[in-house]
Order: structure tokens, then C-alpha cells, then sequence
């Protein structure tokens, strides 16, 4: 509840404004015909004078919609009467002699054309998709040369060029078009000019590039003001000009209804409020917030920006990118032409995955940013930050925009050295016996893994208990060692073989290291699990054959003894002159391997003094000798967190005077032991020296205690 009211306190006194517009707009549908005519006439004409001051559209008309795509179908409607004069009486059939072509750029918004169709009635061919620039000028701009050729190509077929879409502000990069040189063009062939586009608010402002104020003399424009000035349920706004009323009122675009005219009301509350001042100051700390985000950017390491216009650009664009390779993945393939294209394809793939997971990360750590993480054709992923669209409405202030910065420069190491050992960590798998590298692309760690175990079928996908079993063992068993790794089991689809998902990391992981603790610690699993299932058979055989084992040794130690030392009185008198020296002999079982031992090394050891062990068991996981505080798959070379340079450098050198001394004569041993070693574990002897003499010891370092 209090989230709910919390977002509802963040419309701001301007937002309530606009939300009372249409209450209020109730209220006044109630009045008598001619007040009404008067009161919603007065309001459609000075909403609509003051949009055309603020945005530098003289005498213009509007048409306020709710649906942002329909203003330009009315525009559509109004471009085919005043093309077609006899359409009203003829209908389809004149369309149908003489084709109407609209003209949209490739980085139009998706699905605009076709919403176009619906709502005309006209087949997709009438549909002209104008590819961008490729060779000169930004590859999200129209290309004005090739648009050209597509309409003298239209009039030779019989076709008639009908309107063109343009763009002040692309949907995915905010780039505009080169609305001068277009409308010329249009003007030369007769072709209806429509703008839409974020960055026609920047009109409003003092100052505002070329590209931009050309749009003041197309012939209609479509604006959004809702979310740039951060009014909620405001209509947006079609600007137009043209002389026939009639025309307008056959496309759409007035109606004589009263209620229809009561569309414009909440907005003519909300910029009365906010005057031009309030305008113009929402716009333009918008435009500032980019520029401080475009500022602090370039100075960022391994961050690519795509910006059309440095000093205006309301929209930032920007990505990812590797530089220590050599250059940025996307353009590896014009650099190095004789790479191969599975390459070029993966390292760009990865890239993306990076990206993406960036985008996701900074979107829940500052989410008043507003930020849009989006696919690109030509750059990949991206991430996109537009004020003019979300700063009024989620109040992004400047410290929203140095947060941002701070956390993008947070997030670079782990980027950096995640994709750097993404190749390492494939080719380390892959060159492991009992492993499989999985080809994940939406995974965004080192790597994605899958242990083999004995029974497992190869050439099936489906998921299988025994495997799913030894995963779930290995995962616990790597997030018991308390790395800087993250680990978890995958995938989502249950029908599918589990797998091991590593995550990301920022300091230099020890790959090697790392493979080889999965696949020993799965193997491990794996041999415990067939022993735990095998217990019970194993159990029993044993004790069977211990029994036997053990009657076999009664029988031997009465041959041995005699029959005369079985008698009672006799046996004791005999034992009493002549006591039978006969070690303990028993039988012990070991689990591990499945087989019965002798009890008499037990005795041996018991008898030489409780300060000398048996050897400890064998273990299948080979511990790396680490540093005080070194974690998991870290490089000891590359030093430690919790370490100093200087004490990092000094415990090298005591561990390389223990691995001298120890290299020594064999009668010198060393009693301290690696961190990792077993204390209780024998010290090396001479052959020909008893357990119980003493040996001389070398002093421990200071350091290693």
C-alpha cells in the first residue's frame, strides 16, 4: 500500500491537474449544447495555439488522440483525399489504377506499417521500407540518395508517391533525419511530409540543431507531451496544416462533436499550470541529464558510445566492448577480414550477453534512470537512456545520473574478466576427460558445464535422476568452498540434462584449478553414490567372508597350540610353564575399498605409542597450496585482497626456504605443514631407525605458525 501511494505522490501537483482534467471534462458534458460548443470550442483553440508557439508550428492545427499512431493514419486519410479528388466517388477504383506508395525509413518504429494498412484498407505493397546510410553519415538515418531512386522508380511504374515518414529522433537510437534535404525532396515530387520523434520536444528550447528546426516546416508532425513533461492520461498531439475543412472533417481529424473537442481539456489544465517556463525548464533538464550521462561516459574505459550529435543529443546510446583484444567484436569483421565468420559470430554473441546482463544490473541498481536495454541490427546490444521520456515522470534528478556512472565503472572488471575467460574456460573443458562444454548463449557467467557420468547416454537430451543427483552433490559441494564464484544449477526446462551454471567474476580466476575441482569432486560424488547403493550387498559379502576368515584362524591357532592346551586344567598348567606368544589377529573391513584388512597394523601402531597415526586415507580432491586469506581459484601470483604486497611476497619466499630445507638430507625433517597438509601424518624416517627415536627438526618459520 504505501509503494501504491508512494507512486502516486510521484505524479506531482501537474499530474493531479491532468487527472482532474478528466473529471472535470465529465462535469462539462453535462452543461446545455450552446455552452458547451462555446466552452470546448474556446478550449481545442488555445490549447492548440499555445502547442504551436511553444513548439515553433505556425499556423497549425491539431488533432489530439489517444493512440499515438493515430493521428498519422488521419494524416494518411487527409494525404489520399487532397491526391485523389475523385476518391470520394469512385473509392478503391482510383487507388486501384494509380497506387499509392508511403514511404517509411528502416528505423521506423516496429509494426507502424502495417498498423497503417489495418486502418486503410490498402495492401502491404503500398508499403516502401527506405533502407538507412551504410557508407556515409549515421546507419540509423534515411538514405536520402536511395529514396530518391525508389520514387523515380514508383512514377515510372505508374505508381503515385504518396507520403513520407520521418524520423526527429529514431525509437531505438534517437537519431534524425535530414529533415532539409527530405523536404525538399518532397516538395519536389509532391509528397506529403510527416516528422514524429523524441527529439521535436528539444523546438520548445532556445537553442536547437538544423536537423531539428526543419521540422517546423513539414507538413504535420505527431508529439508525445505526456511523457515529456510527466503527465499521466494526456492525449498526444498531431500538428498539421492545411486549407480545405472540409477535407480535414471527411479524414478525421475535427469532428463538430463537442465531447470529442473535450480531449484537449486535461492538457489545457496541465500547461496552463506549468506555464512556459515549467515547459521549457522539464525539457531542458532533460537534455542536460544526457549530456552530463554523454560527459561522464567518455571518460569510462571499454564503454562505446552512439551518439548522433555530441552537443545536442537528447538520447544516449551506449554499449560494452573489449578493447584489450585488439577492437570492438562488431567491427572485428571489417578489421580482419580473414577471421572466421563463427568467430566473429561468438565473440559478438558474447558481447551481447554482457551488455544485456549490464543493462538488467544498472536498471535495478539506479531505477530512476529510466534505462531501455535493446537489440541493435548493426551495434548488438544496447543501452539506451532517454530522459525526455522517463525523467519527469520517475524525477531523475543529476545524482541519479553520477550513481549511474559510478555503478557502470563498478560493474567494467567483472565484464572484462568474465569475457576474457570465457575462451579459456571452453578450452579447458573441453580438453578434461569426463566433462562437456554447453554452449549456452543466453548465459552471461564463464561458462556452462556438464559432468559425464558412467551411465550416462550421450546421445539422449533427456534428463536422467543419476545425473541430476551428482550435480545437485557438486553444486553444494562448490558453494561450500566459499569462492567469489557463483554456481547454480540449470536448466529451467526440467526435461532437459542438468548442467552447471558458473556465474561471472572480477579478479583473476584460476581456470585450470577450477575445472579440475569440478571434475574430481563429480567424480567423487559419483563413487560414493555407487557405494552408498551398493552398501548393504557389500556389507553382507563381507561378513561372510569375515566369518570364514576368522574360523580359518581358530582352526590354525589350535593346530598351533596343540590339543593338550584345550584341556582345562592341563591348559592352564602348561600356558602357566609355557606362555603361546600368538598375536591379535582380526579383521577389519574398509568401506571405502570393499575388502576385509587385517587388524594387526592396528595392534602395530597401538603398541609403537599413541603419538605415531596411521597414514591418512587417500582422497580424490588435490588441495592447491594457497596463502593466508587467498580464496578459490584465485592465481597465488597475482596476490591476495586480504594481503599486502609486502606480506604477500614474504610468505613466497618462506615457502620456498620449507621447500629447500625439505629437499634436504633425509634424516631432517620439517614439522610445520602447509595449511592444506595433514597434521596428524608420520614424518619421514631412515629404514634402519626405530619409530620411537627421536629426529632432529628444523625450526619453523615464524611466518607459517
Amino acid at each position: 500500500m504505501d509503494a501504491s501511494l508512494e507512486k502516486i505522490q510521484n505524479i506531482g501537483e501537474q499530474g493531479h491537474m491532468a487527472l482532474l482534467g478528466h473529471s472535470l471534462g465529465a462535469y462539462i458534458s453535462t452543461l446545455d449544447k450552446e455552452k458547451l460548443r462555446k466552452l470546448t470550442t474556446r478550449i481545442l483553440s488555445d490549447t492548440t495555439l499555445w502547442l504551436c508557439r511553444i513548439f515553433r508550428y505556425e499556423n497549425g492545427c491539431a488533432y489530439f488522440h489517444e493512440e499515438e499512431r493515430e493521428g498519422l493514419a488521419k494524416i494518411c486519410r487527409l494525404a489520399i483525399h487532397s491526391r485523389y479528388e475523385d476518391f470520394v466517388v469512385d473509392g478503391f477504383d482510383v487507388l486501384y489504377n494509380k497506387k499509392p506508395v508511403i514511404y517509411l525509413s528502416a528505423a521506423a518504429r516496429p509494426g507502424l506499417g502495417q498498423y497503417l494498412c489495418n486502418q486503410l484498407g490498402l495492401p502491404f505493397p503500398c508499403l516502401c521500407r527506405v533502407p538507412c546510410n551504410t557508407m556515409f553519415g549515421s546507419q540509423h538515418q534515411m538514405d536520402v540518395a536511395f529514396l530518391e531512386k525508389l520514387i523515380k522508380d514508383d512514377i515510372e511504374r505508374g505508381r503515385l508517391p504518396l507520403l513520407l515518414v520521418a524520423n526527429a529522433g529514431t525509437i531505438a537510437v534517437g537519431h534524425t533525419d535530414k529533415i532539409g534535404r527530405l523536404k525538399e525532396l518532397c516538395e519536389q515530387y509532391g509528397i506529403w511530409l510527416h516528422v514524429e520523434g523524441v527529439n521535436l520536444a528539444t523546438l520548445a528550447l532556445g537553442y536547437v540543431s538544423s536537423s531539428v528546426l526543419a521540422a517546423t516546416k513539414c507538413d504535420s508532425m505527431t508529439m508525445t507531451p505526456g511523457p515529456w513533461l510527466g503527465l499521466p492520461a494526456v492525449p498526444a498531439v498531431t500538428l498539421y496544416k492545411h486549407d480545405d475543412p472540409a477535407l480535414t472533417l471527411v479524414a478525421g481529424l475535427t469532428s463538430n462533436k463537442p465531447t470529442d473537442k473535450l480531449r484537449a481539456l486535461p492538457l489545457w489544465l496541465s500547461l496552463q499550470y506549468l506555464g512556459l517556463d515549467g515547459i521549457v525548464e522539464r525539457i531542458k533538464h532533460a537534455c542536460q541529464l544526457s549530456q552530463r550521462l554523454q560527459e561522464s561516459l567518455k571518460k569510462v574505459n571499454h564503454i562505446k558510445l552512439l551518439v548522433e550529435d555530441e552537443l545536442s543529443s537528447p538520447v544516449v546510446v551506449f554499449r560494452f566492448f573489449q578493447e584489450l583484444t585488439g577492437s570492438d567484436p562488431v567491427f572485428k569483421a571489417v578489421l580482419a577480414p580473414n577471421m572466421a565468420p563463427s568467430t566473429v559470430g561468438r565473440e559478438r554473441h558474447s558481447c551481447d550477453v554482457l551488455n544485456r546482463w549490464l543493462g538488467e544490473q544498472l536498471k535495478q541498481l539506479v531505477p530512476a534512470s529510466g534505462l531501455t536495454v535493446m537489440d541493435l541490427e548493426v551495434e548488438g546490444t544496447c543501452v539506451r537512456f532517454s530522459p525526455l521520456m522517463t525523467a519527469a515522470v520517475l524525477g531523475t534528478r543529476g545524482e541519479d545520473v553520477d550513481q549511474l556512472v559510478a555503478c557502470i565503472q563498478s560493474k567494467l572488471p567483472v565484464l572484462s574478466c568474465t569475457l576474457q575467460l570465457r575462451e579459456e574456460f571452453k578450452q579447458e573443458v573441453e580438453g578434461t576427460a569426463g566433462l562437456l562444454y554447453v554452449d549456452d548463449p543466453n548465459w552471461p557467467g564463464i561458462g556452462v558445464v556438464r559432468y559425464e557420468h558412467a551411465n550416462d547416454d550421450k546421445t539422449s537430451l533427456k534428463s536422467d535422476p543419476e545425473g541430476e543427483k551428482i550435480h545437485a552433490g557438486l553444486l553444494k559441494k562448490l558453494n561450500e568452498l566459499e569462492s567469489d564464484l557463483t554456481f547454480k544449477m540449470g536448466p529451467e526446462y526440467k526435461s532437459m540434462k542438468s548442467c552447471l551454471y558458473i556465474g561471472m567474476t572480477s579478479d583473476d580466476t584460476d581456470i585450470s584449478e577450477l575445472v579440475e575441482t569440478i571434475v574430481v569432486t563429480a567424480r567423487e560424488i559419483e563413487e560414493n553414490s555407487r557405494l552408498l547403493e551398493n552398501m548393504t550387498e557389500v556389507v553382507r559379502k563381507g561378513i561372510q567372508e569375515a566369518q570364514v576368515e576368522l574360523q580359518k584362524a581358530n582352526e590354525e591357532r589350535l593346530l598351533e597350540e596343540g590339543v593338550l592346551r584345550q584341556i582345562p586344567v592341563v591348559g592352564s598348567v602348561l600356558n602357566w610353564f609355557s606362555p603361546v606368544q600368538a598375536l591379535q589377529k582380526g579383521r577389519t573391513f574398509n568401506l571405502t575399498a570393499g575388502s576385509l584388512e587385517s587388524t594387526e597394523p592396528i595392534y602395530v601402531y597401538k603398541a609403537q605409542g599413541a603419538g605415531v597415526t596411521p597414514p591418512p586415507t587417500p582422497s580424490g580432491i588435490r588441495t592447491k597450496q594457497r596463502l593466508p586469506g587467498q580464496k578459490p581459484f584465485k592465481r597465488s601470483l597475482r596476490g591476495s585482497d586480504a594481503l599486502s604486497e609486502t606480506s604477500s611476497v614474504s610468505h613466497i619466499e618462506d615457502l620456498e626456504k620449507v621447500e629447500h630445507l625439505s629437499s634436504g638430507p633425509e634424516h631432517i625433517t620439517l614439522e610445520a605443514s602447509s595449511p592444506e597438509g595433514h597434521p596428524g601424518a608420520p614424518t619421514p624416517q631412515k629404514a634402519d631407525q626405530r619409530p620411537e627415536d627421536d629426529c632432529p627438526q628444523v625450526e619453523e618459520p615464524e611466518s607459517l605458525r
